[in-house]
């Protein structure tokens, strides 16, 4: 029997959105394995944009599930589609966005809401 694996993606890049590598492996590795994947992430601005080049944050604005089309190559939807009822499984791939995006952790540590 198939599986249903939900993969919530946080953006794109390690300091401020999904793990990259961790993203791209976890998804191949599902193909692999014959899953079915349905990728989601919020539709809302990320918590701020970092340069990965050089760490700094920049002044300027990026949508979550816009930057996670480009790990999911546009196979993405919004999260408020998704239903637990759906998936046999949940993926959140690391990376800073999930402590940014998908929680406020960064800023509220263990007191943060999800």
């Amino acid at each position: 029997m198939t599986k249903k694996v939900a993969v919530i993606l946080s953006g794109c890049g390690v300091y401020d959105g999904a793990e990259i590598h961790e993203s791209v492996i976890t998804l191949l590795r599902l193909d692999q394995r014959g899953a079915q994947v349905q990728c989601f992430a919020p539709d809302i601005a990320q918590m701020h944009v970092i340069n990965h080049l050089t760490g700094e944050e920049m002044p300027e604005s990026r949508n979550v599930l816009v930057e996670s089309a480009r790990i999911a190559r546009g196979e993405v939807k919004d999260i408020r589609e998704a239903k637990a009822e759906d998936f046999d499984a949940l993926i959140v791939p690391g990376g800073f966005g999930a402590a940014k995006n998908l929680s406020n952790f960064a800023v509220e540590g263990t007191n943060c809401s999800v």
